[in-house]
C-alpha cells in the first residue's frame, strides 16, 4: 500500500524532535541530523517499509530510503554540498554497522511515542 505524503511528512517531522545524541553521538544542536543515517533508514524502513538504499560518500557510506519509488533522504541536512545520490539498493544489516543496537532502539522507541498509533 503505497504511503501517503502526509504520513512521510509526519514521520520526517517526528525523526527531527527525535534525534538527539542518544541515537547519535555525532548530533549536534546546530546539526541534529549528524550521524543519523543509518539509524534513521532503520526506523524509517520500520515505520513505512520498502528499501534501504546507499551512497558511497567521502566519509562512507550514506543510507537513505526509496519509499513510492521516489528518493527520501531524512538526514540530507546534515551535508552542505551536493550529493551525488547512487541509489545502491542495500538491506537492513549494512545500515545497521552505521549505528549500535542502543541508539536504534532510542530512535525507534522515541518515534513510537510520537506516532502511538504504529
Amino acid at each position: 500500500m503505497a504511503k501517503t505524503e502526509v504520513e512521510i511528512e509526519c514521520l520526517k517531522q517526528t525523526l527531527l524532535l527525535s534525534w538527539s545524541i542518544q541515537s547519535s553521538t555525532k548530533w549536534s544542536v546546530d546539526n541534529p541530523a549528524k550521524g543519523q543515517c543509518g539509524v534513521t533508514a532503520l526506523v524509517v524502513n520500520d515505520m513505512l517499509g520498502e528499501e534501504i538504499l546507499k551512497t558511497d560518500l567521502p566519509d562512507g557510506w550514506h543510507f537513505y530510503n526509496r519509499i513510492n519509488g521516489k528518493r527520501y533522504d531524512f538526514t540530507r541536512s546534515q551535508f552542505s554540498g551536493e550529493i551525488n545520490y547512487k541509489d545502491i539498493l542495500s538491506n537492513r544489516e549494512e545500515a545497521f554497522l552505521d549505528t549500535n543496537k542502543n541508539q536504534y532502539n532510542y530512535l525507534k522507541q522515541s518515534v513510537e511515542k510520537l506516532i502511538p498509533d504504529r
